[in-house]
């Protein structure tokens, strides 16, 4: 499991184990926050390669058979 602080994730960067349509690395753009005491629930990733925008929710990312922190 990839350990992160959630308040720390924007602006990190994130490497797919298997690439999809050549998107391999991506960046948090946007923290998704949700509930009464607006915890992080998800975020937005952009894909470096042509700027693709994703939404994830952080349970997949923690994920370790998915991704790896990094720019890698």
């Amino acid at each position: 499991m990839n350990r992160f602080n959630p308040e720390k994730l924007l602006h990190s960067k994130w490497t797919a184990v298997v690439p999809a349509k050549k998107r391999k690395h991506f960046i948090v753009v946007e923290l998704l926050r949700g509930g009464e005491d607006l915890r992080v629930v998800g975020c937005i990733l952009e894909a470096v390669i042509d700027k693709q925008r994703f939404q994830m929710e952080l349970c997949d990312l923690k994920l370790v058979e998915h991704w790896r922190q990094g720019g890698r």
